[in-house]
């Protein structure tokens, strides 16, 4: 939901602060972490300021990463009095507002985030700022990005940054319907399952990572752009885009944290 939303309006969602991980299962073949159970969220709202706006359909998938298997999934909306994305997501304010156990939904999507060793989301950014707000619980487990931080395979042909919908076609899963927060699970939970290496993708997605800023010319901005850095977002005048310590070291261009340029301005 939140790329379409953030494209639509051609402006960035709410940055969030970092928060820290928490530990991991680890692998079988070694000590490095490797989640086992992921629960793949995706939401719909009626815009993108949780200032002004509310979440109002919950879409969740609880994912075997050793089993390529889904063990359960679930979606429900929630009861809003107004939705100025309808033109996006086609849930009229009427229909949330419908008899429905939302309440007990929201219990047992409770318990799979407690089941889960990781949160993923596409585009988690967006998704994640809703959480705390009520009726949403507050949520202290780690969230994995696979718009942002997963490596997904250069025989995917696939941009820096893609959308769920290019990420289903490169592994060949049908697109038959967008827009509703079960679909966009369900595609994710597709792709995780033809995923040969997808311990190794998720280890690799789940580095530790910082705002950086391309220390490019204007000549050369464009590889900046093709690297999947996004101009004026989240910093005003810069390049910018999270990235671990790997993916920084393989760049063909010299970057910079964004917390070290802001001390030199303040020096």
């Amino acid at each position: 939901m939140g790329e379409q939303l953030n494209l639509l309006a051609g402006q960035p969602a709410i940055p969030l602060p970092s928060t820290d991980p928490l530990p991991l299962r680890d692998s079988p073949s070694g000590p490095d972490p490797v989640p086992s159970t992921l629960l793949i969220i995706d939401t719909e709202t009626s815009g993108l300021d949780p200032a002004e706006h509310h979440c109002l359909e919950v879409g969740s998938i609880l994912f075997s990463v050793p089993d390529r298997a889904v063990l359960a999934q679930q979606s429900f909306l929630l009861p809003v009095s107004s939705n100025a994305a309808e033109p996006i997501n086609r849930i009229p304010a009427s229909v949330t507002q419908l008899p429905q156990p939302w309440r007990e939904a929201l219990a047992y999507f409770t318990s799979l985030i407690d089941a889960a060793d990781v949160l993923v989301a596409h585009n988690a950014e967006f998704d994640r700022q809703w959480f705390g707000l009520d009726p949403l619980p507050v949520v202290q487990k780690t969230w994995l990005c696979t718009m942002e931080d997963m490596p997904w395979p250069a025989d995917r042909q696939l941009r820096s940054r893609p959308s769920v919908r290019d990420l289903a076609l490169a592994y060949e899963i049908p697109v038959w319907a967008a827009h509703r927060a079960l679909t966009d699970c369900i595609y994710l939970a597709e792709v995780f399952r033809r995923c040969d290496d997808l311990e190794g993708l998720l280890r690799l997605g789940l580095e530790p990572r910082q705002l950086m800023r391309a220390r490019v010319s204007y000549d050369d901005r464009h590889l900046a752009k093709e690297a999947g850095f996004r101009w004026n977002d989240p910093v005003k005048g810069a390049w910018c885009r999270r990235l671990s310590e790997r993916e920084a070291a393989a760049l063909d261009f010299p970057v910079a944290p964004v917390e070290a340029l802001i001390d030199q301005r303040a020096a």
